[in-house]
């Protein structure tokens, strides 16, 4: 059949030579199976440059270059690759699109889009010029990786030696520095308070105390003059420094202590023998080990020696030095034990670098280079080791000028300064698996000192194809790993917390480490700030940050591979459409520019994007040709605030996990509810009932991988409580935050009020809340009351926020809320008395009460208007109030438990209540540390301290 085939499309093409159409024809049948045999090379070729990088074992120039070459044959191939992948999600959408249109006899006739990637079966021949291109580039692909594994031969490459080694520095407890540096001083009291602090029973035995640190920051030195301190010689008779390093050699660190405490290199091989031999020593004694330099985070290594020196007396110390925290925490440092150094003062740089420079006596015959010194400190951003080896580089050097060619070059183009640092640098960056050392390289295109979001990080690594996952829904939790994993290492720092988790949401980079993965990538790696021509080869970059004026200069278009680009046109209103037209290789672009207005209909052209964020102010809509991005992943628009709606097709975003819009974006399309993969959904606006084209709020309901917080704006549009229910938010298990806006009503129409009323009430009690929901936020609600069922049944929450609801008359009994740690309230104008119903309290069941509100941290009222009372548990009965206690006297002592309201409040704040006129008593029992009343003026008189008190 296929060779009948053959021959019959080999008649057709009567214009060419048989045996030539015969081969082009193969070509063309054939490109299915010659893209399952690419697919497996490029597999063994990435197992062959992570091998190569795995084993350090490239070191010759030939051996670069020839790895380089294989590496950018890799790229292209995954760019063939990824353009038959293309092709075949492209079709399938098209395919399901008409099979809608075919199964809705309503549908209007329109006319059909000409069909350029429709994807054929394999037994199919149509659609030639595809099937054609990719047959010709894997042809040409095959030809070049013969030549490349030739060259191999000719070359003597090989791969398969032995592994470098790579030499870890060797620390002992007498190298101590003698500078007296004022920023350490803190970093040194504390120490020394841990490890000279008298011992407990209930203390853990021995105690073990950890410095973590960048390489070079000055963990050692800290840990030398703590060890060397007379109190601490005086109170530890036992006194150990091992240099641990890595690999941890169990053996070799036992018979180091041994030999540390007798003198002399025990005669023992047994490892069990070791441990015996050091209890034997230790037993019932005060000592103090150091464990310089510990790397490894197995904790089966480190159990047999925890055991053995439970031996000591108690009061014994550890202290471990380490680059990553979860040493730290594997080796059982307690968080008030672990101690996390930050760099030096830039007058501490400068103290290092002039004792290193120049003795004391000839400190003033060179003043002309104190200002330049100076400057070059600050350039160590704090970094111990960066003032040392600068001093060493600069110590036979007196002349203005040598000093001022040092301070306006890179650091890193130093010979000696390269030998110096890099070495650190080296042993935390070959720790790394392959794939977090792309992610950690991939920093270095942002400038220094860019704050880092690590969920853009994320996006940006898996973007770029540096997450290898099996299964599309892991790809985030691979990517938090990695990230973990750098910011354990001390690759990143300056870290940004959540209030509520503690969860690291923002970073820095030290600038040296900037530097350092900058001379790891200084040839496909660039930013370039300038219109200029710059000299650089650009043929093997694949990452550019470029900011310019008007125009892209021509040179870029020379870096064709690009992967990632970050284009920055401070003057220009459009983008020339022959940027999309070059530029085809891009996964990841990030566009600024206030004053660009629209993107051109190229932009289709970026078959391969999976990463688009756009900073434009100006620009008010998106073209259409954006919606066959079916590789795309995360679409950002946030910071284009004029944009007011997406395009129609937004549905065959089929790929799309991350959709981030600004705050004042309005429309929807229709088809949301086809992307199944989103994560990120900032906001979701539902449509009027007159609005064809607007989204429904049943669009969400089979979006159940959303995570973080959902906006959804617009509930007053929805007219079908069928539709709520069928929402299921109960299933959105990722779901922590939520906020419910009803729609700000502009002008009260007397007879709609009831109407208003009653649907938000309906729609509010059908909504059923994600399980694990910890913050709440409710908008512009129009019903009387809240549904206690429905607010009690979130359990894990901790933050409620009540904003602009007018109708609400009292308020839901909020107090039950368990685990509830902030509350704000906002313009809820018909309430006028707060009082048990707040806390939750029934009159029957007030002896099963204990604490009431047991978490709330934070309290906060603005804009309640009519609120006149606010009392505690029964301040306004007061005769019945003295019955009870006439009761209670009668009552068994020790059956009365007492009420506990608000134990942990310390933040209230009430402003613009102007007709409140005092605050429970129950308050008068909790020590606030902060409390504010403002533009309230019967309670800020009532509450004003007479003269006298505080």
């Amino acid at each position: 059949m296929a060779d009948a085939l053959l021959t019959e499309l080999a008649k057709q093409l009567g214009s060419i030579a048989y045996r030539q159409a015969l081969q082009e024809i193969q070509l063309l049948v054939g490109v299915d199976e010659e893209v399952e045999k690419l697919q497996e090379k490029l597999g063994i070729i990435q197992a062959v440059l992570d091998d190569a990088e795995e084993r350090h074992a490239v070191k010759r120039r030939t051996e670069k270059r020839w790895l380089q070459q294989l590496k950018d044959k890799y790229y292209e191939m995954d760019d063939v690759l990824d353009t038959w992948d293309t092709a075949r999600i492209r079709s399938q959408i098209q395919n399901e699109e008409e099979g809608e249109k075919t199964a809705d006899g309503n549908a209007p006739a329109v006319e059909k889009k000409k069909k350029v990637w429709s994807f054929p079966s394999p037994s199919c021949c149509f659609n030639l010029p595809l099937r054609h291109d990719v047959g010709g580039k894997i042809k040409k692909l095959n030809e070049t990786l013969a030549l490349i594994l030739k060259d191999r031969e000719t070359l003597g490459i090989d791969f398969d030696r032995q592994p470098e080694l790579i030499e870890r520095p060797i620390t002992t407890s007498h190298d101590v520095d003698v500078y007296q540096l004022s920023s350490r001083e803190k970093y040194r009291s504390e120490l020394l308070d841990n490890l000279l602090g008298k011992g407990t029973h209930e203390e853990r035995n021995p105690c073990v105390i950890s410095l973590v640190g960048l390489g070079g920051i000055g963990k050692s030195t800290l840990a030398q003059q703590a060890y060397n301190h007379p109190e601490v010689t005086k109170q530890f008779p036992i006194r150990v420094w091992i240099c641990v390093s890595d690999p941890f050699d169990e053996c070799k660190v036992a018979r180091s202590i041994i030999e540390s405490v007798e003198g002399q290199s025990p005669n023992i091989t047994q490892f069990q023998n070791l441990l015996d031999k050091i209890c034997d020593l230790i037993k019932e004694k005060k000592f103090f080990f150091v464990l310089d330099d510990v790397w490894t985070e197995d904790f089966n290594k480190w159990k047999p020696f925890k055991g053995a020196l439970t031996c000591g007396a108690q009061g014994s110390r550890i202290l471990v030095t380490t680059r990553k925290e979860t040493v730290a925490q594997m080796m059982g440092s307690a968080k008030t034990h672990t101690i996390n150094l930050k760099g030096l003062s830039d007058d501490d740089c400068w103290l290092i670098i002039r004792k290193i420079v120049f003795s004391d006596d000839n400190l003033e015959q060179h003043k002309d280079l104190e200002y330049p010194g100076k400057q070059l400190s600050i350039k160590c951003k704090g970094l111990p080791l960066a003032a040392k080896i600068l001093g060493s580089h600069m110590r036979n050097k007196r002349t203005r000028e040598e000093w001022e060619r040092v301070l306006h070059s890179s650091l890193w183009e130093l010979e000696d300064i390269e030998k110096g640092l890099l070495g650190p640098f080296f042993l935390s960056y070959y720790e790394l698996p392959p794939a977090e050392k792309q992610c950690f390289l991939s920093c270095t295109v942002f400038p220094k000192d860019h704050p880092f979001n690590r969920l853009e990080l994320v996006i940006h690594w898996m973007a770029q194809g540096y997450i290898d996952s099996k299964v599309d829904m892991e790809m985030e939790i691979i990517a938090e790993k990695y990230f973990e994993s750098l910011a354990m290492r001390s690759f990143f720092q300056d870290f940004d917390k959540d209030e509520i988790d503690g969860r690291i949401v923002g970073c820095k980079m030290h600038d040296f480490v900037h530097e350092f993965a900058k001379s790891m990538t200084n040839d496909v790696c660039f930013t370039i700030n300038s219109d200029n021509k710059v000299n650089k080869d650009f043929k093997r970059a694949r990452q550019l940050s470029l900011t310019v004026k008007e125009t892209i200069p021509e040179f870029v278009f020379d870096a064709k591979n690009l992967r990632f680009l970050n284009l920055n046109l401070s003057s220009s209103h459009t983008v020339l459409p022959k940027f999309f037209d070059r530029l085809t290789c891009l996964r990841t672009l990030h566009l600024k520019g206030e004053r660009i207005v629209k993107l051109p209909n190229e932009v289709d052209n970026l078959i391969h994007l999976r990463y688009l964020k756009l900073s434009c102010f100006s620009i008010i809509e998106l073209p259409e040709t954006i919606c066959d991005f079916c590789n795309l992943q995360s679409l950002d628009v946030s910071e284009s605030s004029r944009l007011k709606k997406l395009p129609q097709g937004m549905s065959k975003l089929i790929k799309l996990r991350y959709l981030s819009l600004s705050k004042e974006f309005i429309a929807f399309p229709k088809g949301i509810g086809k992307l199944t993969c989103l994560r990120t959904l900032s906001d979701f606006s539902i449509g009027g009932k007159d609005d064809k084209e607007g989204c429904k709020l049943g669009e969400l309901k089979n979006l159940n991988q959303l995570r973080g917080t959902l906006e959804i704006h617009g509930l007053r549009n929805v007219v079908d409580v069928d539709e709520v229910r069928d929402v299921q938010l109960q299933t959105k298990m990722h779901l922590h935050g939520l906020k419910l806006d009803f729609g700000f009503l502009s002008k009260w129409v007397e007879e709609e009020d009831k109407r208003r009323m009653k649907n938000d009430v309906l729609v509010l009690n059908a909504l059923e809340p994600p399980p694990y929901l910890e913050e709440l936020t409710i908008s512009y609600y129009m019903g009387p009351t809240v549904y206690p069922n429905r607010l009690m049944s979130l359990t894990p929450l901790k933050k409620l926020v009540l904003v602009k609801c007018w109708m609400l008359k009292c308020l839901p009994p909020l107090g039950k809320l368990q685990f509830l740690e902030s509350l704000e309230i906002f313009g809820v104008d018909q309430v006028k008395k707060v009082g048990d119903e707040f806390l939750g309290i029934e009159e029957s069941k007030k002896d099963d009460y204990h604490i009431i509100f047991p978490k709330l941290k934070s309290l906060h009222f603005e804009s309640l208007y009519s609120w006149e009372e606010w009392i505690g548990m029964g301040e306004t009965r007061e005769e019945e109030e003295e019955e009870e206690e006439e009761e209670e006297e009668e009552k068994d002592s020790t059956s009365f438990v007492p009420i506990k309201i608000m134990p942990h409040l310390h933040s209230l704040s009430i402003t613009s209540c102007p007709k409140l006129k005092s605050l429970p008593d129950f308050l008068r029992t909790i020590r606030l540390q902060e409390l504010q009343i403002r533009r309230s003026p019967i309670l800020e008189q009532c509450c004003k301290p007479r003269k006298g008190e505080d």
